[in-house]
Formats: structure tokens, C-alpha cells, sequence
């Protein structure tokens, strides 16, 4: 019997809930920005607040293939309980921006396997897989930079990031501007990456929300932590 079986809810009866949820507004705004479903998110993690933990019943609606019912997934899985293998699997199969996001920061960055994939993802051919490995090294850039060659980083973004695919430019940026406001050692050299590649220079920022062009992100987080 399933542990979805054992609490008495069902995949096919979250799954009428999910579909009552769907929204044609919100589905068309997510679309623009390449995710495939119409939930209004604070709903979704209502849901999840109520169903708790359940990791069969997880399991159960990632294997939908719906977009709304993966994230409802990842907010109700259990992240340890993940071998590498799976993890890898699950990132091949997000699909969505929202998705993989999502499968980054609230699975992989909690799971035993998470410095092993980083390596392996960030090599990874595929633009997407290495973006998830950038992802992975920002958060070890923040919180664990032991044993990373900031040096070694800078150097790639500065060879490659100007010509990446969009979501892995985002990432190797979101690492620059990590090194940048994390390691005063190394900002010099980020801030001058960061004006001479112009990535995301002039990338729409609505009012009250910080650029994310690297040197007014860097000045702007630096100026936050030094009040």
C-alpha cells in the first residue's frame, strides 16, 4: 500500500483540485516566460502546507508529467530521500523554467548528493544541466566556498558568458555577482567582468527590485550589508 494510500488522498483527486485551481490568466502569463500551467502558486503551496510530507504521493504526481502537479511534488518530497541517480533523471525531465528551479533549490541544494552533481551537471553539454551546476555553485560560493577556485570560476564567466544560451548566462551571472558580493577580494575583478560582457545591462527592472546586471547588483547587496 502506498503512503498516498495510507493518508487517503489520491493523485487523481490532487489532480481535480489542481485542475478546479487552473487559471487561463495565469496560464498565459506563466507561458511567456516558458511554464505550462495556470496555478496561482500561494494555492499551490497551501496545498502542500496541508498534505505535508508525503514522498510516495510525490513520486506518484511527478510521474504525471504535469507541470502543477511536479512543482506540488517538490514541495512535499522528502529531498534526502533521492538517490543521484533520480536527481539527475528528474532534472532531465523538468522541462519548465519554474520546474527546475524549483528542483534545484528545494531538493538538490538539500540532498547528500548535491556537490557531486554540481560537478557533474556543470559539465554537462546541455545548456539547462549546466545551468542547474552553476546554480549549484553559487550556493557554495555563498555558503561553502572552501575549496572552489573563485580565480578559476571568474575566468570561465569571463570566457563564456557572454555567448552562453540564456539560462546558463543567468546562472554563470547570478555565480559572477555571488563572487562579487560574498568575496571582497575578488570584486574588483567581478565588477570589471561585469561592465566590459554589459550582460543583462539593460534588462527591464520593475521599480523597487534590484538590476540584475552584476555591478549594480554587486554595489547595490555590498551598500545593503555595510549599513
Amino acid at each position: 500500500m502506498t503512503q498516498a494510500a495510507v493518508t487517503g488522498v489520491t493523485v487523481a483527486e490532487v489532480m481535480a483540485e489542481l485542475a478546479e485551481l487552473d487559471d487561463p490568466r495565469i496560464r498565459e502569463v506563466n507561458a511567456r516566460h516558458g511554464d505550462d500551467h495556470g496555478v496561482n502558486l500561494s494555492r499551490l503551496r497551501a496545498i502542500a502546507k496541508r498534505l505535508k510530507t508525503q514522498q510516495e504521493l510525490a513520486r506518484e504526481l511527478w510521474a504525471t508529467d504535469d507541470t502543477a502537479a511536479k512543482l506540488l511534488a517538490l514541495l512535499i518530497c522528502r529531498p534526502k530521500a533521492f538517490d543521484r541517480d533520480e536527481l539527475d533523471t528528474m532534472l532531465r525531465q523538468a522541462r519548465t523554467p519554474k520546474v527546475h528551479d524549483w528542483l534545484v533549490n528545494y531538493v538538490v541544494k538539500k540532498s547528500p548528493h548535491a556537490e557531486e552533481l554540481r560537478l557533474a551537471w556543470s559539465a554537462d553539454p546541455d545548456p539547462v544541466m549546466a545551468s542547474a551546476g552553476w546554480a549549484l555553485t553559487s550556493e557554495r560560493v555563498a555558503k561553502k566556498p572552501e575549496g572552489l577556485d573563485l580565480r578559476g570560476l571568474l575566468d570561465v564567466i569571463e570566457a563564456e558568458m557572454k555567448g552562453a544560451p540564456e539560462r546558463l548566462q543567468w546562472a554563470m551571472n547570478t555565480c559572477l555577482a555571488t563572487i562579487g558580493i560574498e568575496h571582497a577580494e575578488h570584486r574588483g575583478r567581478a565588477l570589471d567582468i561585469g561592465e566590459r560582457l554589459e550582460v543583462l545591462k539593460d534588462y527591464p527592472t520593475p521599480p523597487n527590485c534590484t538590476s540584475p546586471f552584476a555591478p549594480i547588483w554587486i554595489t547595490e547587496i555590498v551598500s545593503r550589508k555595510d549599513t
